[in-house]
């Protein structure tokens, strides 16, 4: 079973790694509106936010990826190198293969050597013992931990699980009994609104929505030879779909916001819909891995910089001015949300004041 997680991980990196975008993640829908006399200097523009009781320098979680090979020590290690050097928090993968296999352990420990003050996310399977749970926080020194939800790359995989009763009940145990946050986490499918008022109500906080439009596990496990034969490729909900859907909620949860968020725009919608953070995992993998280090160093200055721009231009001085400027919603993704029964003047009557008595 080892041998079989540890070739699943290296074909999973190799996939991922040469995945090209296949699905929309729904921000072309979204539009922020220019302001030509924003008031700012750029010098004014602060990116910094609270995150787990710590602050980040930008609002950027180095997202869930890999662990548990040689391969993914190397890329790990790079990539927590990056998250300390731009101020970013950062989840591991799955941390189940080095729960199985100590000797795995170093794939991800290396993370919390590389960034000791950083904010590290464990990340287990949202079906596991709190036992194993604990060992997963304990192994990085978390800071929380993501509980993730695959049930399509499970169906997917040749050798998945297909046992998934129980799941809402273990979550609302390990929320109330670990000694740090839970988040719960899709993998790229979405989070609809109903499950998270579901794990609302077992006590979860915190939500990573992984929306459709970014890494697809079903292609991946297709590409493996996977049960779905591409034929569910377009299954999900899109990221900002399901973002929108989530804030209608008018909850107090913490909301990551991911899936297929690739630049500066997409990051500055997201916050302007509602998220707290964006998370990104392909767009780092993809530059350290087809480019190298030098170059995903040049790319994340040039991504901040296009962040700080976008909050330039809007007239917004930091992330919390950002989500208080009008957001306008049309096309499939207005059209969803309608279907669904959210109201899209909730984000383009934001803040807009009429002069007329």
């Amino acid at each position: 079973m080892i041998g079989i997680k540890y070739q699943r991980k290296n074909d999973h990196i190799k996939i991922a790694a040469n995945q090209l975008l296949r699905s929309a993640n729904g921000f072309a829908d979204v539009k922020l509106i220019h302001q030509s006399i924003p008031e700012l200097d750029f010098s004014d523009i602060d990116l910094r936010v609270d995150f787990f009781n710590k602050q980040l320098s930008c609002p950027i979680l180095v997202n869930a990826m890999t662990g548990g090979t040689e391969e993914a020590a190397e890329i790990n290690r790079r990539l927590a190198m990056l998250a300390c050097r731009f101020g970013m928090g950062m989840a591991v993968g799955s941390q189940s293969i080095a729960i199985d296999e100590p000797k795995w352990r170093r794939s991800f420990t290396v993370v919390r050597d590389e960034n000791p003050d950083g904010v590290i996310l464990a990340n287990v399977s949202a079906g596991a013992s709190i036992g194993h749970v604990r060992e997963a926080i304990e192994m990085i020194g978390a800071d929380a931990v993501q509980l993730h939800l695959n049930i399509p790359q499970e169906l997917a995989m040749k050798e998945g699980d297909r046992h998934f009763r129980g799941i809402k009940d273990n979550i609302a145990f390990l929320a109330q009994n670990l000694s740090v946050p839970v988040i719960v986490k899709e993998v790229g499918f979405g989070l609809s609104r109903e499950s998270v008022q579901m794990m609302l109500k077992a006590g979860v906080k915190h939500f990573d929505i992984g929306g459709t439009g970014g890494t697809n596990f079903i292609y991946i496990e297709d590409e493996r030879n996977g049960n779905f034969q591409h034929e569910l490729d377009d299954w999900g909900i899109t990221t900002a779909a399901s973002l929108a859907e989530i804030c209608s909620l008018n909850t107090n949860a913490d909301i990551i916001a991911t899936g297929g968020i690739n630049n500066a725009s997409h990051i500055a919608k997201a916050l302007a819909i509602g998220a707290n953070i964006c998370g990104m995992a392909g767009w780092f993998l993809r530059n350290l891995y087809h480019k190298g280090w030098e170059s995903l160093l040049k790319q994340t200055e040039q991504l901040l910089f296009c962040l700080k721009g976008v909050l330039l231009m809007t007239g917004s001085a930091n992330l919390k001015a950002l989500q208080e400027i009008p957001v306008i919603i049309t096309g499939p993704t207005a059209d969803y949300l309608c279907a669904r029964s959210v109201d899209i003047r909730l984000w383009s009557n934001r803040c807009v004041k009429s002069n007329l008595s």
